[in-house]
């Protein structure tokens, strides 16, 4: 992918054409506390331990473009963020904006999204996943925003959306939300979704002010999509159940995309950690700007 971001350990440099002992104060102090350096070392000591550090890349083998540190905390400052781009929620966005609404019912509020709620029945089957969403307030100098409310979805190992697609029109998993904690963290526990003809891997996702909002579509602040690594997918589509996957993605670039391509993607791919036989944890931070007025939803792919 072009115009690959200059990380280091897994956090996007603010100054992408400095090297990273002048990064600045708060990069310095950030990284030192990640260390526990400052017990050690003491305030003065910043800049020597970043010089004999060196430089980090991202050990996930998938490109990171988020400001979050190693163990994921988000960065308290909202200098180095940018708002994650607007996208289209697709034809099937199941909250209530193109016909079906999950958001109405009850027990939408979950971690595990693999089956179905309500009186429909079926579960999700393919390789485990994990994704892990951290929500930045903007507004507020990029602290974590408690609170807030995240919609996401996606296809199945087959390509198809619940409450939609044929065959699966009665069910409603891969469908969930979750209420940021404190750190401003919403977890899902879900499978890895197929490349379907014509769009890259993707998970889709919604975030609304409160839990009280979720009900309402017009309400959502951001709307977007979590671009998935190509080398991830590659992995879990060499297993079992995703074969038709593996023509599908040979078939399409995250440049060529007709969500991602404006930028490749640089702000929305995820990390990932793992392997198909024990699943992956995917992660991105998701910095949102309520000053702003939401420009994405809609019915496009």
């Amino acid at each position: 992918m072009t115009d690959r971001l200059r990380t280091y350990e897994g956090r996007v440099l603010p100054k992408q054409d400095e090297e990273v002992v002048d990064q600045g104060l708060q990069f310095d102090l950030t990284t030192l506390s990640r260390r526990r350096a400052l017990k050690v070392f003491g305030f003065g000591a910043g800049t020597a331990v970043l010089a004999a550090c060196g430089s980090g890349g991202d050990s996930t083998g998938a490109s990171t473009s988020n400001a979050t540190d190693s163990s994921g905390s988000a960065a308290t400052s909202s200098a180095s963020l940018s708002e994650i781009p607007d996208e289209t929620a697709g034809p099937y966005p199941g909250d209530g904006s193109n016909g079906p609404d999950i958001l109405q019912e009850s027990g939408v509020v979950r971690r595990d999204i693999r089956s179905s709620i309500g009186s429909a029945r079926g579960t999700a089957q393919g390789v485990p996943m994990t994704l892990e969403l951290t929500v930045l307030d903007m507004a507020d100098s990029g602290a974590a925003f408690k609170n807030a409310a995240v919609y996401a979805w996606h296809c199945d190992r087959d390509g198809n959306y619940s409450m939609y697609s044929s065959g699966v029109e009665n069910e409603n998993y891969l469908r969930g939300v979750q209420i940021a904690d404190a750190d401003g963290k919403v977890t899902f526990t879900s499978i890895f979704p197929a490349c379907y003809s014509g769009r890259w891997p993707h998970i889709h996702f919604e975030v609304y002010p409160d839990q009280d909002a979720i009900t309402d579509s017009s309400k959502v602040i951001a709307t977007s999509q979590v671009a998935l690594p190509k080398n991830v997918c590659d992995a879990v589509y060499a297993t079992s159940g995703y074969e038709r996957s593996v023509t599908n993605l040979a078939q399409l670039s995250l440049d060529s995309d007709n969500v991602f391509g404006d930028d490749g993607g640089k702000s929305q791919i995820a990390t990932a950690t793992g392997s198909p036989s024990v699943g992956y944890q995917v992660a991105l931070t998701v910095p949102v700007d309520t000053r702003t007025a939401p420009s994405g939803g809609g019915t496009g792919r």
